[in-house]
Parts: C-alpha cells; structure tokens; sequence
C-alpha cells in the first residue's frame, strides 16, 4: 500500500484519518503543522499528503505552495472547513498544486474515493522488497575464498 502524510493541526480528525488510513494498509505520518509536515516530507518522503489549510506557524496554503514547487508531481489532498472551506478558496489550492480537496465535514468514504482517484491516476511507489534470508542450512563462505 501507500505511504501517506497527514498535515493538521486537529489532532482528533488527524488520529481518525490516520487510524482509518492504517486499518486500510497504508504507512502513515503525521505532523500538526505545515513547517512539521514539509521537514517530515523531505527526510521521509511519501506517496501522498493530505493537508488542512488553517494550521499554526505554517498554513496549507503556503505548505502546498512549498511541496508543489520541491517536488512538482507530489499528489496533495488540501481539506478545510468554516470560511476556508469556500468554493473560491479551495480553488485556489488547486492552482497552488493540491489535486483534490475536500470540505469538512467529509466521510472517511469520501476521503478514501479521493486517494483512490488520485492513486489511479499516480500509482504509488513499489515498497522496496526484503532482503532476502539465506537458505535454511546455507553456510555463508569468507569473503575471499
């Protein structure tokens, strides 16, 4: 499955994405905030961020903007509800570099068709396979000989 990043500052609706998101198989990430969730992304990048736009010390807005422009085919989710969560203003996300947005409230439903369109369309990475284990009774040579 996916690897995901989920950047909110709620950490009620952070958890139960998370944990729905996890139940489904999928590796997941979390910061509460943008700043977090950018220096999360560059040392353990994913296939996906999800992301609120009213956070603390750096908004959704500027933290799409940011991925977008580091890493242009990142898919984003932007989420938001209240004011921010207008037409006009999701919109604008869009053209900032979110692919979907959602208006909460949504349904876990809902947000899993979102990753399913985005994951059609972008396919997540392959997980790198494990190592392989040697053979039962297998002994290793010295190296050298």
């Amino acid at each position: 499955m996916a690897r995901i990043l989920i950047i909110d500052d709620d950490d009620t609706l952070r958890g139960i994405i998370a944990k729905s998101l996890t139940h489904a198989g999928h590796t997941v990430s979390q910061a509460n905030n943008g700043r977090k969730g950018v220096a999360l992304y560059r040392s353990a990048p994913t296939d996906l961020v999800i992301t609120d736009l009213v956070m603390p010390e750096q908004e959704g807005m500027e933290t799409i903007k940011i991925l977008h422009q580091t890493f242009p085919t990142l898919p984003i989710i932007a989420m938001s509800g209240g004011l921010d969560g207008s037409p006009l203003y999701l919109d604008l996300t869009r053209r900032l570099g979110a692919m979907i947005t959602l208006t909460k409230p949504f349904t876990l439903q809902q947000l899993k068709v979102a990753i399913d369109e985005i994951f059609a369309k972008n396919p997540p990475a392959p997980s790198a396979p494990a190592p392989a284990a040697p053979a039962a009774g297998a002994a290793e040579k010295p190296a050298g000989s």
